[in-house]
């Protein structure tokens, strides 16, 4: 089977590696990874193309798109990706195209998606299958009924149905979209999705880091690093005062995006004991290896955190729900502590700090993480139904 993914990241990195562990549960196909955001290092299985649209990213503010290439106007850009993308299509022959978040975001690229969806629905592009991949949680819109409303009409026109990747019994998408009842194709809940750490993963690391039994390894990370450094400065500062009574090292991860000079000032305020990168691709298993991570809450991460099983503090993005919201239900289930905007002040983080090392939190419930997998599954059924 040939699969055609559009995932377009435009802030954070978090949609696209959740997009790659899907590529990665689709070993057994040809997958077709198409995208167009800010350049990201990323490991692809052999089953995936990547196929790289002209770049566009979205401004500070998150309301305009922005060409990243000087010479380029964003006109010029968005005419030819729009041109790109539909022969790609020709080209390839898809029998699926899944789509990650649009129509319940992505709006700003409505001009090279809606004539593709629209070609496919008009058997002017040979037909194949259409769903939407989707993340548990929604961002808060200005003008939510509208948004909603045309969402769905989108929906029930162009796609076959959506699938979201959360466990409905921890976080439904109802509690974010407004008209999941006006929706008449199959809304399908995948679980989440998280990545698998490798056996013994702990034990190998510890070895190969020269980290004994005694000793206490902290992560810290803020994603992509659009946001984040005020934690990672919080943190920096609270390690330099941690007196635990065991050795310690950390490591912190300020991710591909962050701004040279609040990287800069980072490195500054590191001592003995602490590394700073912008990213590894291994970034499970050193979270495996840690005895507590700190980071912000966004959905790759927080799964991350689940996945190995680390003691976790969490900082959400506050300029929306959707980080909160997501850390809240998981600080319920005993998975991490919930750092409020008061505790981001060294003094407070150290004490924090010291006490979740002592007494980390317990997970209390059985949570879905096998999303990847049974998105596969789910693709597979689908096509024997429907061929």
């Amino acid at each position: 089977m040939k699969i055609l993914i559009y995932c377009q990241h435009v802030l954070g990195i978090g949609h696209l590696f959740r997009t790659v562990e899907i590529c990665k549960a689709l070993a057994k196909h040809d997958v077709i990874l198409v995208t167009g955001g800010p350049r990201v290092d990323k490991i692809l299985p052999g089953n995936v193309r990547e196929i790289r649209l002209p770049e566009l990213q979205m401004d500070p503010h998150f309301k305009d798109l922005l060409s990243t290439d000087p010479h380029a106007t964003l006109e010029r850009v968005k005419e030819e990706r729009q041109v790109r993308l539909f022969a790609l299509f020709k080209k390839e022959t898809p029998d699926l195209f899944m789509v990650e978040l649009y129509p319940f975001g992505r709006k700003a690229f409505r001009f090279e998606l809606d004539p593709v969806l629209e070609a496919i629905k008009k058997h002017r592009l040979p037909d194949c299958g259409v769903v939407c991949s989707l993340r548990d949680i929604l961002v808060e819109k200005e003008k939510q009924d509208k948004h909603d409303s045309r969402a769905v009409l989108m929906l029930n026109d162009y796609f076959d149905a959506v699938l979201v990747h959360s466990d409905h019994k921890l976080i439904k998408i109802e509690e974010t979209f407004l008209h999941v009842d006006k929706i008449d194709i199959p809304v399908v809940y995948t679980g989440f999705i998280a990545p698998k750490p490798e056996p013994n993963c702990r034990t190998a690391m510890r070895k190969q880091l020269e980290i004994s039994a005694d000793d206490r390894f902290i992560v810290a990370s803020a994603g992509s690093g659009s946001v984040g450094a005020p934690l990672l400065e919080s943190v920096i500062k609270a390690f330099r005062q941690l007196d635990i009574g065991y050795s310690k090292k950390m490591r912190v991860y300020t991710g591909p995006f962050m701004e040279k000079s609040e990287v800069d000032h980072l490195k500054a305020l590191a001592v003995a004991g602490i590394t700073i990168e912008s990213f590894t691709a291994d970034f499970l298993s050193y979270l495996c290896t840690a005895d507590l991570s700190i980071s912000l809450a966004g959905y790759n991460t927080t799964m991350d955190i689940l996945a190995a099983r680390v003691p976790a503090l969490v900082w959400p993005f506050s300029e929306n729900r959707e980080q909160r919201l997501r850390a809240e239900r998981f600080a319920d289930l005993g998975a991490l502590r919930v750092l409020d905007d008061e505790d981001i002040r060294p003094e407070r983080m150290v004490a924090i700090m010291a006490q979740t090392l002592a007494a980390p939190p317990r997970m209390t419930a059985v949570v879905d993480l096998g999303g990847a997998g049974n998105t596969a599954k789910w693709i597979e059924s689908f096509f024997t139904i429907f061929p």
